[in-house]
């Protein structure tokens, strides 16, 4: 597989049919306008394409942006769309190139810490947090600390007005994504992973489109060993960055 980050205004009308269809094989409730609308307010994309097809197999919409908080200036990086086909799975293409890009787009273009704004639908959406970093919130073995606490009801205030639902911490868009029936639901067995399980908790909305708002600094210092292989790894898995 081959990850590719590319400017939302380089994106081709074929690189967003593909984007469209992907997302809609794999969701009920896609609609085009709202596709069309949420990539319009992203700034960058990352492309996951089968190396000897170049078939689009997966993409993950970010915008990055700045705020004040605290009196601090902070960066923030949202994820928006997300989906990789099922038989790219097993590639962990998508995963490096995210974090190499984030790294990258952190050097050029933040100023003050840097923040990941994830909303997560699915289980394996949320596992990634555990995976990659040390601290992230909300999690299953400690209370969210008052100041991440407060960051997130601004962001998420911010982000996803009306929509947002503090007291449960999801967002609840008019038009939700849900899994389609292949892929709906979370494996008895992976419920034995405490993550997953209270992922299942704090999120039973999940089978019906809620997003659950999460927030972790990106930082070197908050990664964890998997993650530090990604961050310092030698090889340009970004094959594009173009502005």
């Amino acid at each position: 597989m081959q990850g590719q980050l590319i400017h939302t205004s380089l994106l081709t009308d074929t690189d967003k049919c593909e984007m469209y269809l992907l997302l809609n094989n794999h969701f009920q409730g896609v609609q085009h306008s709202v596709f069309s609308q949420d990539l319009k307010e992203k700034n960058w994309v990352i492309l996951l394409r089968d190396e000897n097809t170049s078939h689009l197999k997966g993409f993950s919409t970010l915008l990055m942006y700045d705020r004040v908080f605290q009196g601090e200036k902070i960066s923030v990086v949202y994820s928006g769309d997300t989906i990789v086909d099922p038989s790219a799975w097993s590639s962990s293409a998508l995963s490096r190139t995210w974090i190499s890009t984030v790294n990258m787009l952190r050097q050029e273009y933040t100023e003050g810490k840097l923040y990941w704004l994830l909303i997560s639908g699915g289980y394996r959406t949320y596992r990634f947090l555990p995976l990659f970093w040390r601290e992230f919130y909300p999690r299953y073995d400690m209370p969210t600390p008052n100041n991440m606490q407060q960051l997130i009801h601004i962001l998420a205030g911010d982000r996803f007005g009306t929509n947002y639902h503090p007291q449960e911490g999801v967002v609840r868009f008019t038009h939700p994504h849900i899994l389609r029936d292949k892929l709906h639901g979370i494996p008895e067995e992976r419920l034995q992973d405490p993550h997953i399980r209270f992922f299942q908790q704090v999120n039973p909305g999940h089978i019906q489109g809620d997003e659950l708002v999460c927030l972790t600094e990106i930082s070197e210092e908050n990664l964890t060993s998997a993650g530090r292989r990604i961050w310092f790894s030698k090889s340009l898995v970004v094959s594009q960055l173009s502005k």
